[in-house]
């Protein structure tokens, strides 16, 4: 069977013609509803539509101060900015609520700083114009507000204490967390590096030198990362939560609005619908794309790609995967674990000095020893060869380094977003 593919690239379209091959099947998320409408949308959800909570306009007052917590710039595909735009016209002109008492926070986790460039795209132009754009420091003074029953110190900040707190965020499938947003804006979006260390090393299995089987895409129930957020957001006491979700096409598909835990559940429930694809069986090769830009702006974040397409490879199958990563590797203790790894004391290295950066890259090492990866990246065979990669430039390059006679392949030209489902698994 021959074939030819086009999958994204950054900014870029990439051609893969597939030749020989037994079989080619794409694993596409479903055909996703279309706001045709945001504005009328997001009135809906704010006032008719609300999940777990009266109409936003009972819950803040002309006088109150209010944080909005939004997600950074790598989560910038849900173009929070279109819906902030509409918040912020809502508060103030239908709430009475004045642009000097509201401020937005821009959960950033342990991610670096944002660019004033990037605050304007994350806000949308209007709210950077009339309130504060501040980035989270999850090194600077941040307040204790509880201890979750696993024992962490849920420091947070102090932007969302004493202050009505909205959080605005994008629901998607999540490595670790089962699905982000929601809770997961608050923990780790604005919290304490210590916190976030206390709730993500949980993330390691306690016997075995493997990642905790509870953990991972899709798994909320007994996922010990998952509960430990759900707790610590909920000492926060947020107002209210808008959590969108974004079709493939880039466009928004819903807003789920209301109290933060009901409203987020809700838009995990659609978002399954849509994104988890159950399959038969896995393939021989599985070609997949992080989605292009921004979902591939680095390693860090565009392993996603690799993660989920793995989910549809057989044990020591082929992979080819697209992730451009202009921004390298991105997390800055990323690659500062490739020297325990060629020493061979990965695992013991974490343990001891548990990081998230840390814990992405321990997890991309441990799916790609599955098979065989062929890269088209712009890292470094230096960086990708230690950690089971084979890295090229140019997509010529790495198709005379692949055969697909008679194999079966799967094509996911949406990797970062839609997670394979595999009965067999």
């Amino acid at each position: 069977m021959d074939t030819i593919t086009e999958l994204k690239y950054g900014t870029e379209l990439i051609t893969i013609p597939i030749k020989g091959a037994a079989s080619v099947e794409y694993i596409d998320p479903d055909e996703m509803y279309e706001l045709p409408d945001l504005k009328e949308a997001f009135l809906t959800g704010v006032e008719k539509e609300t999940i777990g909570c009266g109409p936003l306009r009972t819950l803040i007052s002309g006088e109150d101060k209010v944080t909005i917590v939004v997600s950074d710039i790598t989560r910038s595909w849900m173009h929070q900015g279109d819906v902030l735009t509409l918040l912020g016209h809502y508060l103030n002109e239908e709430m009475g609520v004045p642009f000097e008492n509201i401020c937005i926070l821009v959960a950033l986790g342990t991610h670096r700083k944002s660019t004033e460039a990037e605050k304007k795209i994350i806000a949308g132009d209007f709210m950077y114009e009339h309130v504060q754009v501040i980035d989270h420091d999850c090194d600077g003074g941040c307040i204790l507000i509880g201890e979750t029953t696993r024992g962490t110190h849920v420091r947070v900040n102090p932007l969302i204490v004493g202050r009505k707190t909205i959080v605005v965020g994008g629901t998607v499938h999540h490595m670790m967390a089962g699905f982000g947003g929601g809770r997961k804006n608050i923990l780790p979006g604005v919290s304490s590096r210590d916190t976030i260390r206390e709730n993500h090393e949980r993330a390691l299995d306690p016997n075995i030198a493997h990642s905790d089987a509870r953990v991972g895409c899709c798994l909320l129930e007994e996922n010990p990362i998952h509960e430990d957020m759900d707790e610590a957001a909920a000492f926060a006491d947020v107002c209210f939560s808008i959590n969108i979700v974004v079709a493939a096409s880039g466009r928004h598909s819903g807003l789920f609005c209301g109290k933060l835990h009901e409203a987020w559940t809700a838009s995990c429930d659609y978002q399954r619908k849509c994104y988890e694809r159950h399959i038969d069986h896995p393939a021989d090769v599985v070609i997949v794309s992080s989605g292009g830009a921004p979902k591939d702006m680095n390693l860090y974040q565009g392993c996603k790609g690799m993660l989920n397409g793995m989910r549809a490879m057989k044990e020591g199958g082929e992979m080819i995967w697209l992730c451009k990563c202009p921004e390298g590797c991105g997390a800055p203790d990323y690659t500062a674990w490739l020297e325990p790894l060629k020493a061979g004391n990965l695992d013991a290295a974490l343990r001891a000095d548990f990081t998230i950066g840390g814990f992405i890259f321990y997890l991309t090492v441990e799916n790609l020893a599955k098979g065989r990866c062929l890269t088209l990246t712009t890292i470094d065979n230096e960086t990708a060869g230690p950690m089971g990669m084979i890295a090229y430039t140019e997509i010529g390059e790495l198709l005379k380094d692949i055969d697909f006679t008679g194999k079966s392949v799967y094509v996911i030209p949406y990797g970062g977003s839609v997670v394979p489902m595999c009965e067999e698994q």
